[in-house]
């Protein structure tokens, strides 16, 4: 099932014993378009703290109106790595967030089943480059391209460009729940095609320039112009 993710904000994070939080944003991957994290502020119960919560936590049932049940303890979200949500998560913090939870599920009490040892677990996860199965090191600075985890906030508004020309902004983005990745990017054509909304799928993106703030496809404005439109009512599920 899709689902637009403006729908999702403010659902409630449900772990195994009691509300976590809402969800504010989500993390997704920039080369894969998954979504990796729910970013969810905790309110009164970790005196507003902000944490990361693995999607891949999200038990696997049709999602409640307003809610997302996640296969976690209060505990493991109280004692999970600190993360800035305001800035793009780089490969470093990806794998000690990772090793947390990874901890955690192959420990037993986790959202995994299994008793693999977690440093297996790593290696033999598609997700995970293979760089990155080593013990975390403060010294080893990495180039930019090791920022591969973005906040949807940050993408939202970014201008996109068609090979002739502009032709709107990002509004919003489509969740396929299946496989946990975003599918289509919601453009508000303004101006140029009358201020509709459509559907710009991810397999047209040629680039994102994450400096200029921009978004360059690999279609023409007539492709565009023809696209899906995007109707609210089907995606908004609450």
């Amino acid at each position: 099932m899709e689902h637009n993710i403006n729908s999702l904000k403010n659902y409630k994070i449900e772990a195994n014993d009691g509300l976590v939080g809402e969800v504010k944003e989500f993390y997704f991957d920039d080369q894969s378009w998954k979504i990796r994290y729910l970013i969810v502020e905790t309110g009164n119960w970790l005196a507003g703290r902000t944490v990361l919560i693995p999607f891949d936590s999200l038990v696997k049932e049709p999602w409640k109106t307003g809610l997302f049940p996640v296969n976690l303890t209060k505990e493991q979200v109280k004692n999970s790595p600190d993360v800035d949500t305001d800035k793009p998560v780089s490969r470093q913090q990806d794998l000690e967030l990772y090793g947390h939870y990874a901890y955690q599920r192959y420990g037993g009490s986790g959202f995994y089943a299994g008793s693999s040892a977690a440093a297996m677990a790593l290696a033999n996860d598609p997700i995970i480059d293979e760089r990155l199965v080593k013990e975390a090191d403060p010294k080893d600075k990495r180039s930019d391209d090791d920022i591969h985890l973005r906040s949807t906030a940050v993408l939202t508004n970014y201008h996109i460009h068609a090979l002739d020309g502009d032709i709107g902004h990002v509004n919003d983005f489509i969740l396929d729940d299946e496989n946990g990745k975003i599918s289509y990017l919601v453009v508000d054509t303004q101006n140029w095609f009358g201020g509709k909304k459509v559907l710009i799928s991810i397999q047209n993106v040629k680039e994102i320039n994450w400096s200029e703030h921009k978004i360059f496809l690999n279609i023409a404005k007539d492709l565009v112009e023809k696209s899906i439109l995007f109707n609210e009512d089907i995606y908004n599920r609450n």
